[in-house]
């Protein structure tokens, strides 16, 4: 999908901030002086020149940008401060491809870009994959720390915007579309469940705060199959008794890599140690029932479960959401029926 960085020119940096962030959203961005050569960038994704045209400085820049040797011209969008006719035919001459008022919101210059950049690709959709490339470097960092050690719970938090704002933006559909592309089983999985579990407390209505402890539960639910050999984790197929044993030891695992990490709020440590008891008593490890079990961990129980059930392996396709949910209402007396009826609802209405 990448075209290169996008790439704002200004010659005022305060008051650009809001377009950079807004473009952030969507891409990676850089910030550039009229002082710019342009021979220093590499490829360009599209260029926003923030700029006063009456300024011989900035003409110049302009000029060194449409001059650029062996590059592939960009998109640029000139964000003009004059509404006369002369100021945007002298833009069109400079090389501008669009030209906007530089009063209108952000949000519509992003949408200018999506559409100049990438064509065949809504705002939402570039949200979804930016956020999920963000929130897949925060598990890159924590799987791999884990393995051998205690985390950082500020590297979690770091992940848990980026799955809220995708979600809110992009919908459950695009989240689980993009993490199906991964293709390790631990990584997938847990944005999968991050992905469902945002959504899920989304359309129940729970506050800002719930949704951000139950996300960060989610992110670090399974990092105890760090330290779960390979070959047990990756096994196509069923697992024999004694495989099943061993992965079994992840929930406990991970319960003492948080224990040990320090700076873990309590639903984050149930829900990695409890993830996987039953209302009934048949789950581990603990065997737990009933009241013992608290509403974040039934909740994201159920988010696991279907979460595992609609993964994309090499060996299998995600099974239909519709079979998925069939399954956990099947699974009465383990999972809070409520709460399983809520969730199809969710499911079924997600964007």
């Amino acid at each position: 999908m990448s075209r290169g960085v996008i790439v704002v020119l200004s010659d005022r940096p305060d008051r650009s901030k809001p377009l950079v962030d807004a473009i952030n959203a969507v891409a990676e961005c850089r910030v550039v002086g009229i002082d710019e050569t342009w021979d220093r960038l590499g490829p360009l994704g599209g260029v926003v020149a923030d700029i006063t045209l009456s300024r011989p400085e900035a003409k110049s820049c302009l000029r060194r940008l449409a001059s650029r040797p062996g590059r592939t011209r960009s998109p640029l969008i000139y964000l003009t401060r004059s509404e006369s006719q002369a100021a945007f035919i002298e833009a069109r001459n400079l090389g501008a491809t669009v030209c906007l008022s530089a009063h209108v919101e952000p949000r519509l210059v992003v949408g200018s870009l999506v559409r100049e950049v990438w064509p065949d690709k809504s705002v939402a959709d570039l949200v979804v994959t930016r956020e999920i490339k963000r929130a897949g470097a925060t598990m890159t960092a924590l799987l791999k720390t884990a393995e051998t050690g205690t985390l950082d719970m500020k590297v979690v938090d770091g992940g848990i915007d980026p799955v809220l704002d995708a979600i809110h933006d992009g919908g459950l559909s695009r989240w689980l579309d993009e993490v199906w592309a991964y293709d390790d089983v631990t990584f997938q999985h847990c944005l999968l469940v991050s992905g469902t579990v945002a959504a899920f407390a989304l359309s129940l209505g729970l506050s800002q705060t719930d949704r951000q402890r139950l996300t960060r539960a989610a992110l670090v639910h399974d990092v105890g199959k760090s330290r779960i050999p390979h070959a047990i984790l990756n096994k196509p197929g069923r697992l024999d008794d004694d495989e099943r044993a061993v992965m079994q030891t992840h929930a406990p695992i991970g319960h003492e890599i948080l224990s040990a990490s320090g700076g873990c709020d309590p639903v984050t440590l149930a829900v990695t140690r409890h993830h996987h008891e039953m209302l009934d008593g048949s789950g581990y490890p603990d065997g737990l029932s009933a009241a013992e079990i608290g509403d974040p961990v039934r909740l994201l129980t159920i988010c696991d479960i279907y979460a595992a059930l609609i993964e994309r392996r090499p060996y299998k396709k995600p099974m239909a959401t519709r079979d998925a949910l069939a399954i956990l209402s099947a699974m009465d007396g383990k999972l809070e029926g409520g709460l399983v009826q809520a969730f199809g609802r969710a499911v079924e209405s997600a964007p």
